[in-house]
Order: C-alpha cells, then structure tokens, then sequence
C-alpha cells in the first residue's frame, strides 16, 4: 500500500494540482453529502471483476473484516459534526462492502442507530445498502424496512450472463439466490426497493439483458462501464483504437427504452446523460462536471476517495487519513478529493477542446488514469462517451423540434 501511494506521489493530481492556489484564488469544496461505509470488507462471492478483491490494491487483506463498533460511532461523530459544520439538511450513509450483509444484523441495526442517533437536529440521515442479495431474508428485510433502509442490488442480467462473472468460490451462479431475494423485494418489501446495479458485459445481448432486469421491476437500473483504465483497458476496448463496442451496446439499450412508453424503469445513466444536454447537473460520479461529494470510510476507519481507484493502483484510493484522528474536511484538502470537485479545471487538453465536454465531463475519474501520468487524461472509455451522448442529444433535439413544430 505503501508503494502504491508513492507512485500516486508522483502523478497528477498528488503532483501538479495546486490545492493552496485554489483556495487562495476563492474556490471552496462541496462538503461530503455522501458517506460509503465499508460496513464488512469480504465477501461471499467471488465475481472475477471485483473490483475490491481482484485489482492492484489488495489492502482489503490488511484490513478488519467487519468494521468495529468503536469505529461506527467514531463515523456517526465525524459525519455527525461535518453536518454541523456545513449546515446540512440531509446526508446519505451507503452500507458498503464487500458484502455488508456478512456484518450480520446486529452490527448493521447498531450501525443504523449510530449514525441516527449522532445526527444533529435538523438533519435527515437517510441509508441505503449496495448488496449482492443472496442473504437478503425476510427476517433481514423486516430489520431493514424498521429502518427504512433502502436496498439495491446487483444483478448482471439473465442467469447465463449473471453466472459468468458472478459465482461464488466453488464455480456456482449466484443468479437463483438473487432472484429469490428480488422475489421478496418486489412484493411484500417493494418500499425498500431502490434498483438495480448492472456491470455491463460485451458478451450479453443487451436487449436480452434489458428484459431479465426488468422482470423485477426495478424503480432504476443503473448500467456500469467496467472498470479499467489507459494502462489495464476494460474487455473488449482497445485504448486508442476506433472501434465503439460499449457505446453500440448502450445505444441498443437506449433506443429500445426511450422510444418505449410507458417506460417500465428508469435508466440512470440515460437520464443523467438527457438532463445534462438539457442543461441541468449531474447527480452522478460518472458523468458530468459537478462537483464529487462522496467519501469512503473502510472497516479500519480510514478516508478513501472513490473506491473503484483500486483498480488504477494499489493505494490509489488513499488518503492517508482516519476517522480516529481525523476529521471529514480534511478529506476536502486531499488532492485527489479536490480533482473530483473543480469541473473543467481537472480535465486535460483532449477534453477540453470536445464537443460534449460538458456532458462527458471526463467520464468516470477512474478511467482516466494512465501510470505515470496520472489521472489528467481522457477517459479510457472517450469514443464510446462521444458517440453515446451524441446519439442520445440527437433524438432529444429531434424530439424537441417534433414537439416545438406541433406547437406553432
């Protein structure tokens, strides 16, 4: 881990990116409005792209398993008084993992609790959990839903799409788990359901893809680009070939849903991508220029930026401090923290001269970073972002002039 940030020492942002001249010339940060807790950092599958478990950074080995409840409170504090600090009406906390269900339930009531309980008047602490769904029971749910803790779950599709990469040790699927719990979500616990979370693989037909998501009838489904990076390039892309395969395989997706009515299920990434050519923000890492406001807290308590850095690096995602000595706005001076909050200002030469800059904004940080020079590049996913939003702002101005046309 050590090495790692020695590397990332030498790279933009940690080199190069003049945080003192920032704030001297008047810029301010965002302050954290979303905390992601390692609750437990293992897991019970064994996904071939995880992130976490099957990247550079393995300092998941050096870590607790499940977070200590010393720790949880020392969180519930630290967000407790950055809400204060900030003057914040709302703040999200993720249950995070691996798999943070592994925590068992007493651990993830008491979490709840905590951070509630530590919350200062006025400000609303909603949680949701990211989680595999294979533990997810009714005994699970109903602890959930007196929490009102909202779930989403990661579902790759079809059982053959979902079992290629989704298994636990042994070789096994975990699709007939998933669907067992999904089962539950959209019925009897259909308030707790918040969407689905879908890794994007070339090998699955898209259409066939769309339609195993929404046999649950998710509220959102939000596909993911798989994670990889100028150095280590994602399946199927070839850094600077010409080719598309992940913007082809979107747009399938796309055309199929936004010429359908009524839509059955919002598509995060396609709304995030219309609200954006029609001049709103984005509410998404991924795409866009806003400023990033989420902060990671691992199980041995320290502050990471996004977690997906893993994949860059290890000790990418390090920011050398903890919540035991540390409080959340020093996170805010971090270099790679202030890089995902400054918009224009972190992109390199190629970005700023594009046609959908601030659209694409970059697209996720985590694509961007080529070793050696750091996280200033275009993302290693660039052709595909600009045929995709190109596409996408093609049939909203068609659209647009269809429906200005009826007016006259």
């Amino acid at each position: 881990m050590l090495l790692g940030h020695q590397l990332s020492a030498r790279e933009w942002p940690d080199q190069g990116l003049d945080v003192d001249g920032l704030r001297a010339s008047g810029w301010r940060p965002v302050p954290f409005r979303q905390f992601v807790l390692k609750i437990h950092g293992r897991c019970n599958l064994a996904c071939d792209y995880c992130y976490v478990f099957e990247s550079a950074d393995q300092s998941w080995r050096a870590r607790p398993a499940a977070m200590p409840a010393e720790t949880i409170r020392r969180v519930a504090d630290r967000i407790a008084r950055h809400a204060t600090a900030h003057g914040l009406d709302e703040v999200e906390v993720v249950l995070h993992g691996g798999e943070p269900m592994l925590a068992g339930l007493d651990l993830i009531d008491s979490a709840v609790r905590e951070m509630r309980a530590a919350a200062p008047a006025g400000c609303r602490v909603g949680v949701t959990m990211q989680t595999n769904g294979v533990l997810l029971t009714r005994r699970a749910l109903d602890l959930l839903g007196g929490h009102d803790v909202g779930i989403a779950v990661s579902l790759d599709g079809d059982r053959t799409g979902h079992d290629r990469h989704r298994r636990y040790a042994n070789g096994r699927g975990s699709h007939a788990a998933v669907m067992r719990a999904l089962d539950l979500l959209a019925g009897p616990y259909r308030p707790l359901y918040r969407g689905l979370l879908c890794t994007i693989d070339l090998a699955n037909d898209p259409l066939r893809t769309l339609d195993a998501l929404l046999e649950s009838e998710p509220p959102r489904i939000d596909f993911l680009l798989p994670h990889g990076t100028w150095s280590e390039p994602p399946p199927g892309r070839e850094p600077h070939g010409t080719g598309t395969p992940y913007a082809d395989w979107l747009i399938t997706v796309f055309d199929h849903w936004y010429g359908n009515r009524p839509r059955r299920a919002g598509i995060r990434y396609f709304e995030e991508i219309i609200n954006l050519l029609l001049g709103g923000h984005s509410r998404s890492e991924n795409i866009g220029l806003s400023p990033v406001a989420l902060v990671v807290v691992d199980t041995d308590g320290t502050m990471q930026q996004v977690d997906t850095l893993k994949t860059s690096f290890a000790g990418a995602p390090e920011t050398g401090l903890s919540v035991h000595d540390h409080d959340f706005d020093a996170a805010l001076r971090h270099p790679g923290v202030v890089a995902r909050q400054i918009g224009l200002a972190a992109l390199c030469d190629t970005c700023m001269g594009c046609p959908v800059r601030d659209v694409c904004g970059g697209g996720a940080y985590t694509h961007r970073h080529q070793a050696g020079r750091g996280f200033q590049n275009p993302s290693v996913y660039c052709a595909d972002l600009r045929k995709l939003i190109e596409h996408i702002g093609d049939r909203i101005r068609r659209d647009l002039a269809t429906l200005q046309g009826r007016s006259r």
